[in-house]
């Protein structure tokens, strides 16, 4: 009688079939070589004279202040719209679900032409919005944020309403049998219970929010100090001829993008 091969045996299998062997290399080769490259063309010698410049320096932290914000503002209203999402039978929820995802598969130049259109000083709230408190959205470091929260929470949403389906519910209803108000309930037991999944997703959102630039440069523009991000300042600089520049700011976004990836290693390591 044949033996039957453990699961760690054929996790072990480090047999490839040839027919799977070309199109896998092709695909890797997708993905590392443009990184490989960036890396090779670095210019190691001036990095910390570029990195160290005023302008950089700027566009860093207006980058990491506006990414925060749009996280925060994210956590804010995202959380309890994954939890109305997973957790309520709300009418329409797979509509709902399906447009607070949209700005996954749009292009975010589309979305800051929405963004524009919606909250411009003539726009459908930003005309309300400036005649009523004399305020205009476009082109301020508010922009920003806004532009930043539109793109990134739909990663936070999706994260937090994962977690959400997998934890037990039945916690939440011995602490109502208990006497616990919703509110009490939702604190005390369902946010702790998936608060390693709101941190993923606030991670994440973090890191796509900084890396944003089709809707921030349409939305907000690319005024120093102002509204000019790390992905608006790298692109200025291959404007201006400075690939030098360009790469070390490039180099920044992608050292934050791998330590995000390690950050969340654990968690996706621990769901198998």
């Amino acid at each position: 009688m044949p033996r039957r091969r453990s699961p760690q045996s054929s996790q072990a299998d480090t047999r490839v079939p040839p027919v799977m062997l070309i199109p896998a290399a092709v695909g890797l080769g997708l993905v590392l070589l443009p990184l490989a490259g960036l890396v090779s063309r670095a210019p190691w010698a001036r990095l910390p004279e570029i990195l160290s410049s005023g302008e950089v320096l700027i566009a860093l932290r207006l980058s990491v202040t506006t990414a925060t914000a749009a996280t925060v503002l994210c956590v804010f209203a995202g959380v309890p719209l994954a939890w109305l999402l997973a957790r309520t039978s709300l009418p329409g929820r797979s509509v709902i679900r399906g447009l607070v995802t949209v700005p996954l598969v749009i292009p975010p130049v589309v979305g800051g032409v929405a963004l524009l259109v919606t909250f411009g000083r003539n726009g459908v709230v930003g005309s309300w919005l400036y005649e009523t408190f004399g305020v205009s959205l476009p082109f301020t470091t508010s922009a920003v944020v806004i532009a930043q929260a539109f793109v990134a929470m739909p990663f936070l949403i999706v994260a937090v309403e994962g977690a959400l389906r997998t934890a037990d519910p039945r916690y939440d209803d011995v602490a109502a049998t208990l006497g616990a108000s919703r509110w009490t309930t939702f604190r005390r037991v369902t946010l702790p219970s998936v608060a390693p999944g709101v941190v993923a997703g606030a991670v994440l959102c973090w890191a796509r929010a900084l890396g944003e630039f089709g809707a921030t440069v349409t939305f907000a523009g690319s005024f120093p100090g102002i509204t000019r991000t790390l992905p608006l300042s790298a692109y200025v600089a291959i404007g201006a001829g400075d690939t030098d520049a360009a790469i070390a700011v490039s180099l920044i976004m992608i050292a934050v993008a791998v330590a995000v990836l390690v950050l969340l290693r654990e968690r996706w390591v621990g769901q198998r």
